[in-house]
């Protein structure tokens, strides 16, 4: 089996060709050490199978970035047979930045050039032949997204897998000349390695991991450097390395791009994107496109057309009642109905078993297990939503609108990248804050990561919603929770900015891809991943932590069972804690001290949550409602639930998505924070976050006039801090 490595810019296509090539084939994991998605897969329609490596999507070699350095070291180390460096056509000059250091390592290479196709509507087209002879590798076009291609791709990949390859470098073509063969000479004859040339480079560009490896020949390196003459790089060889690359590939690869005619109007990607990222409008279009989607996936008044149909004119199961429901709310009556009868089949089967056989299964395990498998399908049909948009180009765009918006804030859109991936899961996001170079900036971003809602903590907003907020809310009150994520990181961001963290963003650069329709099959392997995840977690984190619960709400100190879960173990601590979270409304009545238990087992898992909500609910028989049992609005769970006030609710759900997140998340905080002290203040500030929140959220919704004196101290405050800035400003002027 020939082993293939692909890699390529973020945004050229990689993944949707690796989708493509590798289908049903891949699997996911990740590279050891880091939490940076390892994506492997088999392709088997070529001469031989090619075991291809998705590596992560990069703009260079050099280790300023997790993702950077799992490429370098899988191209040096693993040994692959080949690369596959697939180039975006539409942007060819910036993409073989990244290609003109894969050259200098000794592996075959095949050149995927993809979009061509959106390259012709553009009335342009590519010279092959002289990109070929340029590179010194061979050239394949493919079209990832249709498809095209992939064969001659494998053809090729196979042919260039019985030869072998010295890498080249540009700079011998470069003002450099003369040092990189002074190095290469040295390298060569001290170093008895492979890749001569990549480490040549490296050494010049005094990188750290080269520094590190081989300080007494960087030393040497650094010493005839020190000869050079001064430019206006200033000894910064780094800096002159990517400028001969750049004056490289402006002077040899300029022509290969032709233009059959001069197109001066606007491209499709242009023009959208003149509304899409609007300055006035971006921001509003974002807001209603999420709203669309939260819509389509929670709402049990599709497209609002309940306002048009007469009361009592339909009920019809899973459909809706008076009204439409949204795919997502349809999607999760059915799995409702398919774990109310496993439940029911459950009970029947453990009627003449022991007493707490029965509630461990029935009550404690799979009452847990289905508040969360539940809403499994509105997780995905949420992820089939936003995978539409990434694949499409918008999301990207969504970066590019928020840094201009959360630049005034203390943030640049390079650190709302890692925010942005935290509404799938938090861990990937505080991992990816490496790419920050600013510390503070990096520090207030890990800060920021729990308020934007990931897939674990849907749910809870979903159990919620279908509960209390049932009938045709459902949509608003998901979208509020996100949208309440985003409100609270950008007034802590200005108030961490005045205050602990003060400093200037860096500057955000990043490509805007061409708009494209996505592919069904890459999607559907993004949802996929999504649900064995969801699967994984369900059946072994979260199984065992409802054990873990059920057993300590069922026991008492004695080890003998309770009938009152307000008796048993967990019980009797959580009582004693529980009047910390009676001012947040949600700690109050007899059951307060359940959602104070669901609230700190979210800790470990966000999806514990509901199902610890559900393991209380099913021990506690007298709550069940004499409504329609197949509906979750009818359950123990909704009984329980209910016994909140809306705001109360409100405010337990505030606090679940502020306060600190899964332990996963809170170990990788830890990794990148590194600091104890700043670790320990991060969690603080979490946990203070949340209970501030939730507090205003809890007063203000039931004494609506505390919201009017609050408005008013903040508008106060504002005013003031305005006078004083403008006062330092007239007192600076007239100090000059």
């Amino acid at each position: 089996m020939i082993k293939v490595a692909l890699i390529g810019n973020p945004n050229c296509g990689k993944t949707t060709l690796f989708n493509a090539l590798t289908g049903a084939t891949a699997h996911v994991g990740n590279w050891p050490g880091v939490t940076i998605e390892k994506k492997e897969g088999v392709y088997k329609k070529s001469k031989e199978p090619l075991e291809i490596v998705d590596l992560p999507g990069i703009y260079s070699l050099s280790p300023y970035t997790p993702e950077e350095v799992v490429s370098r070291n899988f191209l040096i180390d693993e040994k692959p047979d080949v690369v596959i460096n697939i180039i975006d056509a539409t942007n060819l000059e910036r993409n073989l930045y990244l290609t003109t250091q894969v050259l200098e390592v000794d592996i075959p290479i095949v050149v995927a050039l993809n979009m061509m196709d959106i390259l012709e509507k553009e009335n342009t087209t590519i010279d092959i032949a002289l990109l070929e002879k340029e590179l010194g590798a061979p050239v394949v076009c493919v079209s990832a997204l249709k498809g095209t291609g992939l064969k001659e791709l494998a053809d090729k990949v196979c042919e260039v897998s019985k030869t072998s390859r010295e890498g080249k470098s540009i700079l011998s073509f470069s003002s450099l000349k003369s040092l990189y063969q002074q190095v290469k000479e040295m390298v060569e004859k001290e170093i008895d390695m492979r890749h001569p040339i990549f480490h040549t480079v490296k050494l010049i560009e005094m990188d750290e991991i080269e520094k590190t490896t081989h300080p007494t020949l960087s030393e040497k390196v650094k010493a005839l450097e020190q000869k050079e003459p001064l430019d206006e790089f200033e000894g910064d060889f780094g800096g002159k390395v990517a400028d001969a690359r750049y004056q490289y590939i402006s002077l040899h690869f300029s022509n290969a791009i032709k233009k059959k005619e001069e197109n001066q109007t606007l491209t499709k990607s242009d023009k959208i994107d003149k509304v899409l990222t609007h300055r006035i409008w971006g921001i509003p279009i974002f807001l209603a496109i999420m709203f669309l989607v939260f819509h389509l996936t929670f709402s049990e008044n599709l497209f609002f057309i309940g306002a048009f149909i007469k009361e009592g004119t339909f009920d019809i199961p899973i459909i809706g009642t008076d009204a439409i429901n949204s795919p997502g709310v349809m999607l999760q009556s059915c799995m409702e109905w398919l774990t109310s009868t496993i439940g029911d089949a459950l009970s029947g089967w453990l009627e003449s078993a022991p007493a707490w056989v029965s509630s461990l299964i029935v009550d404690g395990i799979w009452e847990g297990l289905s508040a969360v498998l539940s809403f499994i399908p509105q997780i995905l049909c949420l992820f089939f939503f936003i995978c539409i948009l990434e694949d499409s180009g918008y999301m990207a765009r969504v970066a590019f609108i928020m840094d201009r918006a959360f630049r005034r804030f203390g943030l640049s859109g390079k650190a709302f990248m890692p925010l942005l991936m935290c509404f799938g899961c938090a861990v990937p996001g505080i991992m990816a804050t490496r790419t920050l170079e600013n510390e503070k900036e990096r520090r207030m971003t890990v800060m920021l990561t729990p308020f934007f809602s990931c897939g674990a903590k849907l749910p809870v907003w979903g159990v919620f919603a279908a509960i209390l907020f049932a009938g045709r809310h459902g949509d608003l009150v998901v979208f509020s929770m996100y949208l309440l994520g985003i409100v609270v990181a950008i007034i802590t961001a200005v108030i961490l900015k005045l205050t602990a963290l003060k400093g200037d963003p860096a500057p955000f650069i990043m490509e805007l891809p061409a708009y494209h329709l996505p592919q069904a099959k890459n999607v559907a392997i993004h949802l996929w991943e999504k649900l064995k995840y969801y699967i994984y977690r369900a059946a072994t984190v979260i199984t065992g932590a409802i054990i873990v619960i059920w057993f300590l709400s069922t026991f008492s100190f004695t080890f003998k069972m309770v009938e009152d879960a307000g008796d048993s173990i967990l019980g009797v601590i959580s009582k004693g804690i529980t009047w910390l979270f009676v001012p947040l409304g949600f700690g109050m009545g007899k059951d307060g001290w359940k959602f104070v238990v669901a609230a700190f087992t979210g800790l470990i898992a966000k999806e514990m949550v509901p199902a610890t909500l559900g393991t209380f609910a099913g021990m506690d028989g007298d709550l069940v409602l004499e409504a329609d049992n197949e509906t979750l609005r009818g359950s123990a769970l909704a009984a329980l639930i209910g016994t909140l006030s809306v705001p109360a609710a409100f405010a337990f759900m505030a606090f679940n998505l502020l306060s600190v997140p899964c332990m996963a998340a809170v170990a990788a905080a830890r990794g990148e924070l590194q600091s104890k002290k700043k670790f320990w203040f991060t969690i603080a500030f979490w946990m203070i976050t949340a209970y501030v929140v939730s507090l205003i959220i809890y007063w203000v919704g039931t004494y609506w006039w505390i919201g009017i004196i609050l408005l008013a101290i903040i508008l106060c405050a504002v005013t003031i801090l305005i006078v004083m800035k403008k006062q330092k400003k007239m007192n600076v002027t007239f100090n000059h």
